[in-house]
C-alpha cells in the first residue's frame, strides 16, 4: 500500500518540518523528512513577496514632540497620516545553525514613507508633507520550534532584532527649512517606530499565522475503514550545514483497537541529495505495518468465481473444465459451479533493496465446489508461493502502488478430498487466474495508498521515487498554493 499564511517565516512545508521538538523515541522513526539549503532558499523566495505586501499594509502611528531651537526658543512638533507607500526586502536568507534550529535574516531592504507634519511656535504655525526613504534595514529572527503533547509542532519567535542604517527626510512646505533645523531628532524617532515595529509585525505573524499553520499538518490521518495512520513526531531533528533531517512514527494502525507494533523500523542513512527541496525516506517497516493491519482485518483473502474470469480464457471455473485435470471432479460434481479462496497465515512482507521492491507472499489456495443447495464442498487445498514486484508512485499528496507478476506461481498439495490431481497442470490455470483476476483486485486496493505528512496547499512536482535497502527515497520539489 503506497504510496497563507502572512509571514515570511511562515510559508510552505519547508518550515513546518524543521521541528525541533522535545519528543524522544529510543526507536527509529518510520519516516524522516529532509529539507536542503534549496528548499529552504524556496521558503524565503516566497515568504518575502508576502512579509512585503504585509508591511504595506502596517499602520504607523502618529508621533509628536517638542524641539529646541536656538534663538527662536521651544516649540511643538506633529507627523501624522504616516503611510508606507513602498517596500523592497533584499538579500533574504534562511539558515540552519548545526545543532540548534533555524535563523532567518533579511538585509538592504528599503522603505518609502510618506505623511503630513506640522509644527507651531507660540502664534507661528506651519505645515506640509514629508517623504521619508528608510534604507539598510536588516532583520533578524530565531525560531524557536517544538511539539506539544499530541505530537503536533508548536512555534515561537525566540528573538527578533530590527535595524536600520539610515533615515532621510525630506519635507515641504511653507518655511520647511524650521523642521530641517530639528530634523535629526524627527529621524531618530522615525527609526526607532520603524525598527519596534518591523518585529512586532514579526511576533505577530509567528503567533497568529504560522503557529495555526502548523496546526494542519496531520497527526493522525484516517486511511479508510479500516486502518489509520500515525505521523507524530518521533524525536528532534538532526540539523547539519547543509539539510535538516524531521522524524516522524510512520505507523499504521487499525481505527477498531490498536495493538503494538512487533518490529522496529531499521535505521535508514539517507544519500546526500541536494537537487530537490525535500526527501523523504520511507522505512518499509511503515508498508509492513500496513501490511499487518489489513492481513488482521481479513481483507487479504479474497474469492475467485467463475464470472470474474475474463471471457476470453476456454477454461472456467466449473467442474466440466477441469475433467482433464482431475477427472474424478466431473464424475462426482458433473457440470458444477466452482470457487477458489485465497488466504495466508501471515501479513505478506515489503522487501527494499537497491532498485527493486518486492513481495513474496505464502498462500493457501482453497477449491470448493457449490452443490445444488448451495454449500461449499472442498475439493483440495494448496500452498502458493510467487514473488511479485511492487511499482510506487504518487497521486497527489499519496504514496500508492501496483504490484506485477515477478516469477511464476509455486504450488504445492497439502490435502486433497478427491484423490490425485495433477498440480502442475492446475498450477498454470491458476497462474492465469491469479495475473488476469488476483493481482488487478489488489491493485485496486493498493490504489488507496496513504497520505505524505504534508500541511495544507503544499503541492509537489519533479518527483523522483527510488528503492534502497530498507526504505523507499522518495525526492520532490514544492509549491505553495494560496487558495
Amino acid at each position: 500500500m503506497m504510496m497563507r499564511v502572512q509571514s515570511w517565516v511562515s510559508v510552505s512545508l519547508l518550515l513546518l518540518l524543521e521541528v525541533l521538538c522535545s519528543r524522544v523515541d529510543a526507536s527509529n522513526p518510520g519516516i524522516v523528512a529532509r529539507i536542503t539549503q534549496k528548499g529552504l532558499n524556496y521558503a524565503c523566495a516566497e515568504a518575502v513577496t508576502t512579509l512585503e505586501k504585509e508591511l504595506l499594509m502596517i499602520t504607523l502611528p502618529d508621533f509628536k514632540g517638542d524641539f529646541k531651537i536656538k534663538h527662536l526658543g521651544r516649540g511643538e512638533y506633529h507627523f501624522k497620516s504616516l503611510n508606507i507607500q513602498s517596500v523592497e526586502l533584499k538579500n533574504s536568507k534562511l539558515d540552519l545553525v548545526p545543532g540548534e534550529g533555524l535563523q532567518a535574516s533579511i538585509s538592504n531592504a528599503f522603505i518609502h514613507v510618506d505623511g503630513d507634519w506640522k509644527a507651531r511656535k507660540s502664534f507661528l504655525r506651519v505645515s506640509g508633507s514629508f517623504d521619508l526613504r528608510v534604507r539598510g534595514i536588516s532583520i533578524s529572527v530565531s525560531l524557536q520550534l517544538s511539539s506539544d503533547s499530541s505530537g503536533r509542532p508548536t512555534v515561537t519567535s525566540k528573538q527578533c532584532r530590527s535595524r536600520i542604517a539610515d533615515v532621510d527626510l525630506d519635507v515641504s512646505g511653507k518655511i520647511g527649512w524650521l523642521v530641517n533645523l530639528f530634523q535629526h531628532q524627527i529621524e531618530s524617532k522615525f527609526r526607532k517606530i520603524l525598527e519596534d515595529k518591523i518585529c512586532e509585525i514579526v511576533k505577530k505573524s509567528v503567533a497568529s499565522d504560522l503557529q495555526p499553520f502548523l496546526q494542519t499538518l496531520p497527526v493522525i490521518a484516517k486511511i479508510d475503514e479500516i486502518a489509520g495512520m500515525d505521523y507524530a513526531l518521533a524525536g528532534p531533528p538532526q540539523a547539519t550545514s547543509y539539510s535538516l533531517d524531521t522524524p516522524f512514527k510512520g505507523e499504521f494502525f487499525r481505527q477498531s483497537h490498536r495493538s503494538p507494533v512487533p518490529f522496529e523500523p531499521p535505521a535508514m542513512k539517507l544519500p546526500e541529495a541536494h537537487d530537490l527541496m525535500v526527501y523523504f525516506g520511507i522505512s518499509d517497516r511503515v508498508f509492513n505495518t500496513a501490511s499487518k493491519v489489513y492481513w488482521e482485518a481479513g481483507v487479504m483473502n479474497y474469492i475467485i468465481t467463475d464470472d470474474m474470469i475474463p471471457s476470453s480464457f476456454s477454461i472456467r471455473l466449473i467442474t466440466s473444465s477441469f475433467r482433464a485435470l482431475v477427472p474424478q471432479l466431473g464424475k462426482l460434481y458433473p457440470n458444477m459451479p466452482m470457487e477458489l479462496q485465497v488466504s495466508s497465515s501471515s501479513p505478506p512482507v515489503m522487501v527494499f533493496s537497491p532498485g527493486n521492491v518486492t513481495l513474496t507472499p505464502v498462500m493457501d489456495l482453497q477449491a470448493f465446489v457449490i452443490l445444488p443447495n448451495s454449500l461449499r464442498q472442498p475439493l483440495f487445498l494448496l500452498s502458493v508461493t510467487t514473488t511479485v514486484w511492487a511499482t510506487m508512485g504518487v497521486n497527489g499528496s499519496r504514496l500508492v502502488s501496483s504490484v506485477t507478476p515477478g516469477s511464476s506461481l509455486t504450488m504445492k498439495l497439502k490435502h486433497s478430498d478427491i484423490g490425485p490431481i495433477n498440480v502442475p497442470l492446475i498450477q498454470a490455470i491458476l497462474d492465469y487466474y491469479a495475473t488476469n483476476t488476483l493481482l488487478p483486485t489488489v491493485n485496486e486496493n493498493m490504489e488507496i495508498g496513504f497520505p505524505l505528512p504534508l500541511p495544507r496547499n503544499i503541492q509537489l512536482h519533479d518527483l523522483i521515487i527510488q528503492p534502497y535497502q530498507d526504505f523507499l527515497l522518495l525526492g520532490a520539489n514544492v509549491q505553495y498554493t494560496k487558495k
